[in-house]
C-alpha cells in the first residue's frame, strides 16, 4: 500500500463509484459542448459575413464533428467497462472488483477526466477564435490533446477487455474516428487562418539600396531574436514534460530510495534550430 502511487486520495470502495461519477461527468461535459457550439454558431451567422462567416462555419462544424465523435467513444467505452466487470469480478460485487483492480480503475478515471478537459478546451478556444479573441494554434494543440487523451482511454480498456470482444472492436473503431475528426478539426482551422489573417504583399520595387540593406537587417535582428524565443520555449515545454510526467507517476524509484524520471526518448522538438542564413 506503501508503494502504490497516491494519485487518488480516496478510500478503494470509492474507486468504482468514481468511475462511474466520472464517466457521467465527461458524456454531461461533451453533450454542453455541442450545446455551446450550436450557439456559437447561430451567434456567427448573426454577426458575421463572408469570409469571416464561411471561416467560423467550417471550423465550428469540424469541432461540432469531433464533439459527436468523442460523445460515441464515450458510450462504447462505458459498455466496454461494463463487460469488463461482468466477465471478471465472478462471485465479486463491482466495488470490489474496481477496488481489487484499483491501478487499473485509476487509470480509466484518469483518461476520461482527460478526454472531458480536452473537450471542453476545445469548446472555450474556438469561441475565443470566433469572437476573434483567440489564436487559432490553441484550437490545434486542443485537436492534438484530444487525440492523446483518446488513445489514453483506450489504452486503458484494452488492458482488460477480452481480446474478441465487440464493444472493444468498437472502441478502436470510435478512437479512429476521433482521430480523424480531430485532424479535420486542424486543417479547418489552419485554412481558416490563412484565409483570414492579412498578408504583407513584400514589394519592396520602390526601396533604396540604402533603405534595402537597413529593411534587411532589421529583419536578421527579429529572425534572431524570434529563434531565441523559440529555443527558451522549447526548454520550457521540456521542463513542463518532465514534470507532468512526474506527478502522473512515471518516475522510477532508485535503490537507495531517491526517485528519478523514467527514460524517455529524444525528441526533435527541443533541438536548436538551425540559425538562419544571409543568402
Amino acid at each position: 500500500q506503501e508503494l502504490r502511487p497516491k494519485s487518488l486520495d480516496i478510500k478503494q470502495e470509492e474507486l468504482g463509484d468514481m468511475v462511474e461519477k466520472e464517466m457521467a461527468s465527461t458524456s454531461e461535459a461533451i453533450e454542453d459542448a455541442v450545446r455551446r457550439i450550436e450557439e456559437m454558431m447561430s451567434q456567427a451567422r448573426n454577426e458575421s459575413s463572408g469570409v469571416k462567416l464561411e471561416v467560423n462555419e467550417r471550423i465550428l462544424n469540424s469541432c461540432t464533428d469531433l464533439m459527436k465523435a468523442i460523445r460515441l467513444l464515450v458510450m462504447t467505452s462505458t459498455n466496454l467497462q461494463k463487460e469488463i466487470v461482468e466477465s471478471g469480478r465472478g462471485a465479486a460485487t463491482t466495488q470490489e472488483f474496481y477496488a481489487k483492480n484499483s491501478r487499473w480503475t485509476e487509470g480509466l478515471i484518469s483518461a476520461s477526466k482527460a478526454v472531458g478537459w480536452g473537450a471542453t478546451q476545445l469548446v472555450e478556444s474556438a469561441d475565443r477564435v470566433v469572437l476573434h479573441m483567440g489564436k487559432y494554434e490553441e484550437l490545434i494543440v486542443c485537436s492534438h490533446e484530444i487525440a492523446a487523451s483518446t488513445a489514453q482511454l483506450v489504452a486503458a480498456s484494452k488492458v482488460k477487455a477480452e481480446k474478441g470482444s465487440r464493444n472493444l472492436a468498437q472502441l478502436q473503431e470510435c478512437s479512429r474516428n476521433v482521430n480523424e475528426m480531430a485532424a479535420n478539426v486542424v486543417a479547418s482551422t489552419k485554412s481558416g487562418q490563412e484565409q483570414i489573417e492579412e498578408k504583407d504583399t513584400m514589394d519592396f520595387s520602390g526601396m533604396s539600396l540604402i533603405k534595402l540593406k537597413k529593411e534587411e537587417m532589421e529583419t536578421q535582428v527579429k529572425v534572431l531574436e524570434l529563434e531565441k524565443r523559440l529555443e527558451g520555449e522549447r526548454v520550457r515545454l521540456g521542463e513542463l514534460r518532465k514534470q507532468h510526467y512526474a506527478l502522473a507517476g512515471t518516475y522510477d524509484t532508485m535503490e537507495d530510495g531517491e526517485a528519478k524520471p523514467a527514460p524517455t526518448p529524444r525528441r526533435g522538438i527541443l533541438k536548436k534550430p538551425p540559425l538562419a542564413q544571409k543568402p
